[in-house]
């Protein structure tokens, strides 16, 4: 499912052998503590350009959004959220897509479901490091708890997640779940029409040394004409994990400890009903034990009513 490839000069003596081991792992730690980042942006993009995430979707209604995401970064937070460079003028970048698909089983019952792949590039002044291949695959099912005058709507998902790979450069390759509440809400301002989202998700890994993670994320968007085809948001969001091994060391673990803050702004133009583009870019502003970078995602929603 992974790939890995590390471009080097040849070694010959001993001590060259070594010095190429010790190379691979910083590569590797570096990787390692941007593959998280990696992860969520799959379900940032997601999340993001589709306004519909805490409204009911219409029964019968299937959804489905494919997405690309790139992701830079050379700079990078220590344990402490000390910011710096990568060390020899390192550099990480991530090229992401995802399907995203959700489907209306009744007026309080949405089905969704979320399959990633991400191939990530880590080069600095002497190698390069890659590797590419499936993430976590994600099956929710969301309920929406209650609502009130039909303009503020309450919902509770639970999803499972799966790993689609075993190349733990990818990821944790542990099953888990998550806990995700949602209060979303339609107004106006200006005399233009408006929404809002406010989500948090707990969610566990499940294995040795399981991991602990929080996902928060607020949105508030702005229908910019009357016939509802344009309309920008703005969002804050934010991820904190942790496990009873907080050591940084050159394994996937190090991944298991660490939290970023991003600020992001959406664009999103419908052609029809049933067809939507939205464009999003963002950037971190703050971090413990991560890479520090910006993202650029486009994704396109596709609607297809069965009923």
């Amino acid at each position: 499912m992974g790939t890995m490839r590390l471009y080097e000069e040849g070694v010959a003596s001993s001590p060259q052998i070594e010095i190429k081991h010790l190379v691979n792992m910083i590569f590797k730690t570096t990787l390692y503590k941007c593959l998280p980042i990696v992860v969520v942006l799959l379900v940032v993009v997601q999340s993001k350009s589709y306004a519909g995430g805490g409204f009911p979707v219409r029964p019968g209604r299937l959804t489905l959004s494919p997405s690309v995401s790139y992701f830079f970064a050379d700079k990078q937070w220590d344990s402490h959220s000390n910011k710096g460079p990568f060390a020899d003028n390192g550099k990480f970048s991530s090229l992401s897509t995802s399907l995203y698909a959700e489907y209306g089983l009744s007026r309080r019952f949405t089905l969704s479901a979320l399959i990633p792949y991400a191939a990530n590039t880590y080069k600095d002044n002497t190698a390069t490091y890659k590797n590419s291949g499936f993430g976590d695959a994600e099956v929710g099912i969301r309920y929406y708890l209650a609502n009130i005058n039909y303009k503020y709507y309450f919902s509770l998902q639970a999803t499972a997640i799966i790993p689609m790979y075993t190349n733990l450069n990818l990821g944790y390759n542990q099953k888990g779940g998550e806990l995700r509440l949602a209060f979303a809400g339609s107004g106006h301002l200006f005399g233009k029409n408006s929404y809002f989202i406010l989500e948090n998700g707990v969610r566990e890994y499940f294995g040795y040394e399981s991991v602990f993670q929080d996902r928060y994320n607020a949105t508030y968007g702005l229908t910019l004409d009357k016939k509802f085809r344009e309309q920008i948001s703005v969002s804050f969001g934010g991820f904190y994990a942790s496990s009873d091994n907080k050591a940084f060391s050159p394994n996937p673990n190090t991944s298991k400890n660490f939290a970023f803050n991003q600020v992001s702004v959406s664009y999103g133009h419908s052609f029809s009903k049933k067809v939507a583009l939205f464009i999003s870019g963002g950037t971190f502003v703050t971090g413990r034990n991560t890479g520090a970078g910006s993202n650029i995602s486009a994704s396109l929603n596709y609607h297809i009513d069965t009923k």
